[in-house]
């Protein structure tokens, strides 16, 4: 079938990586040229060869054995031939499968047009140069076994970006239990919050991508509260002008806790801290925003915000009923919060909103 493989030729693929130990499968199209085949394989340093008959062992093989290149070998022309060239599509079918080498019969530019349509990877046309088939099943492990490494290091990549989230989705929820802590011991008006931002976002026809960091950001709303005196928050009557000012600091704390942070739910959380008490008519605080100078994430959170703790009991309040709620919302379109964003908050189901955010989280995912 030709001369041994050339050192030179060894060498190199050898210093590429060592492919010798890669598993070859030889499909023979009418067993006159499998033994030849394996021998020169053989004799060029791989030991690992399966041979293969007939297209149900070959496609056999091909799913169990999981060679990393098949070498098909058409045969001479005529039907047996034309019956293995129908083989290719079956046996490149995976695109993390095994390559196919193409040993054909036919060296016209047609019949490699079709196998390399078919699936297959390579070709060496008849009369079979040895040392260009070993070069080019060399350059077909090669191939795979680069194909190997970047699926190893794609599922390393995957499990550290799960694991990166799962840090993400934690570091998250601590923040939101800290800011919490001084001011709501059920642990869920902030996660209402989040969840609430997120369905007006949605029936605002924002972005999906904004959806999901506004439900991530705006549980973060009140962090800045750590920072404000536990007697002030917990206050059962109306605070006094001195501790009002002291408690409208809690938006100044946040934005400045927030302030380096590099991700994008936590930039936005900032500025969510920063915005969510300004109001569309100019009298809110810290910086007397209104209209659209306020950014969206601070005008869908103060909804939010203020419906969740209208109507939900507080050490100041009881809980507001449900449509003297919504009636207070609507009153303040215009004056306390933008009229697209009360308009849009009109068209969610509220209902969900009662529920532990723990089992709402699906409806704004």
């Amino acid at each position: 079938m030709g001369a041994p493989y050339p050192q030179p030729f060894r060498d190199r693929a050898l210093a590429m990586t060592d492919l010798t130990g890669m598993r070859l499968l030889i499909v023979d199209g009418d067993g006159s040229g499998a033994e030849p085949l394996r021998r020169l394989l053989v004799g060029a340093g791989y030991a690992d060869i399966l041979l293969a008959s007939d297209p149900a062992t070959a496609h056999h093989l091909a799913a169990t054995a999981q060679p990393d290149v098949v070498v098909l070998d058409l045969g001479t022309p005529g039907p047996a031939a034309d019956l293995a060239t129908q083989e290719i599509r079956g046996l490149a079918a995976d695109p993390d499968g095994p390559a196919v080498l193409v040993i054909t019969p036919d060296g016209t530019p047609q019949a490699r047009h079709r196998a390399l349509a078919l699936g297959a990877r390579d070709f060496v046309a008849r009369p079979v140069d040895s040392d260009e088939l070993l070069l080019r099943v060399a350059n077909a492990l090669h191939t795979r076994h680069l194909q190997q490494q970047l699926n190893d290091r794609s599922a390393i990549f995957r499990e550290r970006a799960s694991e990166l989230d799962a840090a993400r989705v934690e570091s998250l929820s601590i923040l939101t239990a800290i800011s919490e802590y001084h001011d709501d011991d059920t642990g869920q008006h902030s996660q209402r919050v989040g969840i609430c931002a997120a369905l007006i976002a949605r029936a605002l026809g924002l972005p999906e991508s904004f959806v999901s960091l506004i439900r991530d950001a705006a549980p973060l709303h009140d962090i800045g509260k750590v920072g404000i005196s536990r007697r002030i928050l917990l206050k059962p009557g109306k605070l006094t002008p001195s501790e009002w000012i002291h408690m409208q600091r809690h938006v100044e704390i946040g934005a400045q806790i927030l302030s380096s942070a590099r991700s994008p739910e936590l930039r936005l959380a900032a500025e969510i801290a920063r915005t969510h008490h300004e109001r569309w008519d100019g009298n809110g605080y810290d910086a007397g925003l209104a209209g659209e100078e306020i950014p969206i994430s601070g005008r869908i959170t103060a909804l939010a915000d203020v419906w969740d703790t209208l109507t939900h009991e507080r050490p100041y309040k009881s809980a507001w009923d449900e449509q003297d709620a919504l009636a207070e919302i609507h009153s303040q379109a215009g004056y306390h919060f933008d009229p697209r964003v009360a308009a849009a908050f009109a068209t969610i189901d509220r209902r969900v909103l009662s529920e532990p955010a723990a089992d709402v989280v699906s409806h704004a995912a």
